[in-house]
């Protein structure tokens, strides 16, 4: 009798701008020969994070070894994207070793580990970890730390409130489904925040896991990949504000592509990007950009008002240098005052 290896699959997880695509592309350029895929869910309209992966110039990184599924959150979209894609990876002839998938910001990873149990690819793979990703300095800020006495007194002084924080689910969702906890840029805080930030993650956390603290997404890949825990046939350990099948959607978030003009230089871009995550309800700001003079293209990301760029490659001959950035940010936030703020 023949015996069909599964496939092992990596979920990385983690909430909008904690570091994700930085920590995907390190265990691609450490993996050493081992032949890997990349699953990545874009919530927007640019295809950022596949461009930044395939643009890391390594032996396995690859155009046609990157799947992108731009059309909304990789949890929502099973039957339509997320299965057909797995399937047509693992349908090629030199089909993967290890699959990474990178979901969105907004994604929770519980739909998405249930998926695993679809006949059509249950024989096949297998989930070998969830690894959510958390921003170590966002969480220090309170960014996703609700106060339980606070909340307490607010329920007691107006039952009419609305207590729910979409922002704290995702982010709790994700923790609540991890099998490693990958605490990121633990260099931008001092050691005392970064007992506290773990204190504090491992309290979300209903099982034993493990907290490892990085920074720029470094990771040595045997820490990553290879924890055999069959997510997919372990759900109830992982518990979740939304029920086993139940559908929940983004209304709370919108998103937007916004053209952006040559940047004299990369100070002058970051500037105009600190302004425009000023604006109210704007969580993540990322793309690319051309700055004057350069050969080279910008990557630009932002978090909160905390702002890095790059050069990642040469513009290609023939390529439109169209700069454009994705915001993410609640619904409702003032488009026009973030495109007014981009531009100078």
């Amino acid at each position: 009798m023949t015996i069909v290896q599964k496939v092992p699959c990596t979920i990385v997880t983690g909430f909008l701008g904690a570091g994700k695509t930085t920590l995907v592309r390190h265990v691609i350029e450490n993996a050493k020969g081992r032949r890997l895929a990349i699953l990545v869910n874009e919530f927007g309209d640019v295809g950022f994070d596949k461009s930044f992966l395939a643009a890391c110039g390594v032996e396995g990184c690859t155009e046609d070894a990157i799947v992108e599924l731009p059309n909304g959150c990789i949890c929502c979209t099973v039957a339509d994207d997320f299965v057909p894609a797995l399937t047509t990876l693992l349908d090629r002839p030199d089909p993967p070793e290890h699959i990474l998938i990178e979901t969105s910001g907004l994604a929770l990873p519980k739909p998405l580990v249930q998926a695993f149990q679809w006949p059509a690819i249950r024989g096949r793979v297998t989930v070998d970890g969830v690894v959510a990703v958390v921003d170590g300095p966002a969480v220090a800020s309170g960014a996703f730390a609700d106060d339980p006495e606070a909340s307490a007194a607010q329920r007691a002084a107006d039952a009419a409130v609305d207590h729910d924080n979409p922002l704290e689910e995702v982010f709790e969702d994700q923790l609540l489904c991890a099998d490693l906890v990958v605490l990121n840029k633990s260099d931008l805080i001092d050691a005392e925040t970064r007992a506290r930030v773990r204190a504090e993650v491992e309290a979300h956390l209903p099982r034993a896991v493990k907290v490892v603290e990085t920074e720029n997404g470094a990771i040595d890949p045997r820490v990553l990949l290879g924890l055999a825990a069959a997510a997919e046939d372990d759900l109830d350990a992982r518990p979740s504000h939304h029920g086993a099948g139940e559908d929940h959607d983004h209304d709370d978030f919108d998103t937007v592509a916004l053209p952006v003009r040559p940047a004299v230089t990369p100070a002058d871009l970051a500037a105009r990007v600190e302004r425009a995550a000023e604006t109210e309800g704007v969580l993540r700001i990322k793309g690319f950009a051309e700055v004057e003079g350069k050969p080279m293209r910008l990557v630009v990301q932002g978090v909160g008002r905390r702002v890095s760029h790059h050069f990642d490659r040469p513009w290609r001959a023939g390529e439109a240098r169209d700069g454009t950035l994705v915001v993410i940010g609640l619904k409702g936030f003032d488009r026009d005052a973030v495109a007014a703020a981009l531009a100078g």
